[in-house]
């Protein structure tokens, strides 16, 4: 079974949970592939066989399993992941669920050259926008790529116009919205487990 793994703490728990099972697996970052060889799997650097299923966290879910992701900083091989896995799962806790996207913040990996020119096109959408890490020390990701993070006051009213606006941006190489991936989500709240979705 080829199995696509996730960055981040919950995808950790998960990471650490394969260990002794026989799988190969496919990780959306340096560190998530350091913890899967520490726990015995085999680490694919790419692959053309399809993955069975991917398994990661969220930062943001609503009740049509939309997705803010990508506050780890991996938002790009997330997608990727997702996107060639035959099945696409999210595991969280309850306070990931939102009634509305862009509750907390949206980031959105840029190429690094010319990047405040990109920050200046995404501000006009009306948002808030930082360069994550700061000038003088930006956070760079696995690719090498620098995050702007996006604040939207109220929210995101409407996640598909506003994901096609953030993708034909010039500068933008991916954004943390994930629509229309999620198969399912296993949610652990205080009153246990509940799954939404088809699993």
């Amino acid at each position: 079974m080829v199995v696509g793994i996730g960055t981040g703490s919950t995808a950790r728990f998960f990471i650490e949970g394969l260990s002794g099972r026989r799988v190969a697996v496919v990780p959306t970052s340096r560190a998530s592939a350091e913890l899967a060889r520490a726990a015995g799997l085999e680490v694919l650097r790419d692959t053309h066989v399809a993955m069975d299923l991917a398994i990661d966290g969220a930062d943001e879910i609503d009740d049509q399993l939309r997705l803010v992701k990508g506050h780890g900083g991996a938002l790009f091989r997330e997608k990727m992941v997702a996107m060639a896995a035959r099945r696409f799962v999210v595991i969280a806790d309850e306070s990931k669920l939102v009634d509305r996207l862009g509750r907390t913040f949206v980031p959105v990996e840029v190429a690094p050259f010319l990047w405040g020119h990109t920050l200046a096109r995404l501000a006009r959408m009306g948002a808030g926008c930082r360069l994550r890490g700061g000038e003088r020390s930006p956070y760079r990701t696995d690719n090498g790529n620098l995050i702007v993070d996006m604040t939207f006051a109220e929210g995101i009213s409407d996640p598909e116009q506003t994901a096609v606006a953030l993708k034909t941006t010039t500068g933008v190489l991916e954004h943390g919205l994930f629509l229309g991936l999620t198969c399912g989500a296993i949610i652990a709240g205080a009153r246990g487990i509940r799954v939404l979705g088809d699993l």
